[in-house]
């Protein structure tokens, strides 16, 4: 995401369209965009302030938040659950998620969804100090 523009250069841009000018005049004038003319004065219209929202999401954690407990649980007992097995699970709770927001949600707790890392048929094994074979 983009950061947003200054409040310096938000008030000039209301302060010119307060003036008489319109919303194309002064995006070419400031050398910004239409749209954000038009969202700012929408935005100063709604809230009375010219400070950017807030970008991304919120700290509630989205669709998983409340069922956190319930995949960690599931993956202690059985740790050769997949991503879409996890989310057949949730869809039965009646949460129906993409298998990369789980995914997300296992990341953020230290956990992979990967059993053993690949490596090629003739590297040496970095548990046992032997090499591995095809089998």
């Amino acid at each position: 995401m983009g950061k947003p523009l200054g409040i310096e250069l938000r008030s000039r841009v209301v302060a010119f369209v307060e003036e008489g000018h319109s919303h194309r005049e002064a995006s070419r004038h400031f050398r910004v965009s239409p749209r954000f003319v038009n969202n700012l004065i929408l935005l100063k219209a709604a809230t009375g302030s010219l400070a950017a929202r807030r970008q991304g999401h919120g700290p509630g954690g989205g669709k998983l938040a409340g069922h956190t407990a319930f995949v960690l649980q599931r993956l202690k007992e059985n740790g050769d659950l997949t991503l879409d097995e996890l989310c057949v699970e949730l869809a039965g709770r009646g949460v129906s998620v993409h298998r990369s927001s789980v995914g997300r949600l296992l990341h953020r707790h230290g956990l992979s969804p990967k059993k053993r890392a690949y490596r090629p048929a003739n590297s040496v094994d970095p548990i046992s100090g032997t090499r591995a074979t095809i089998g």
